[in-house]
């Protein structure tokens, strides 16, 4: 009997240790393509995948700081942008915060 058990724990307990550091590595890991994201999602605002003006503003060169844009993404703003709180995980926003600071004009 107390071989089985070994043996089971043997077997378990490497699958359970692997789970954990998975569900670890998923919680802080972004889990999204930010430049795709911009083209499907946040392009119908942010013109130029953020690089220009549309119905939002322009996001490249933004002197807001990434708290004020952290917050703006997750709560959004009644009757311009919407709240992507529940959507994004916080390492997605700060992806999606890292992808603003990284815009550069494109040259084509």
């Amino acid at each position: 009997m107390v071989y089985i058990v070994l043996a089971l724990l043997a077997v378990a307990l490497p699958r359970a240790v692997a789970a954990q550091q998975s569900a670890a590595a998923d919680a802080t890991t972004p889990s999204l393509n930010v430049p795709q994201l911009f083209a499907t999602t946040c392009g119908w605002c942010h013109s130029d995948a953020g690089r220009a003006p549309g119905k939002g503003p322009q996001l490249m060169g933004s002197q807001r700081s990434d708290d004020y844009l952290r917050t703006r993404i997750k709560i959004g703003k009644e009757g311009a942008m919407p709240a992507f709180g529940t959507t994004f995980s916080d390492a997605d926003i700060d992806a999606i915060v890292k992808y603003i600071r990284s815009l550069k004009p494109e040259h084509g």
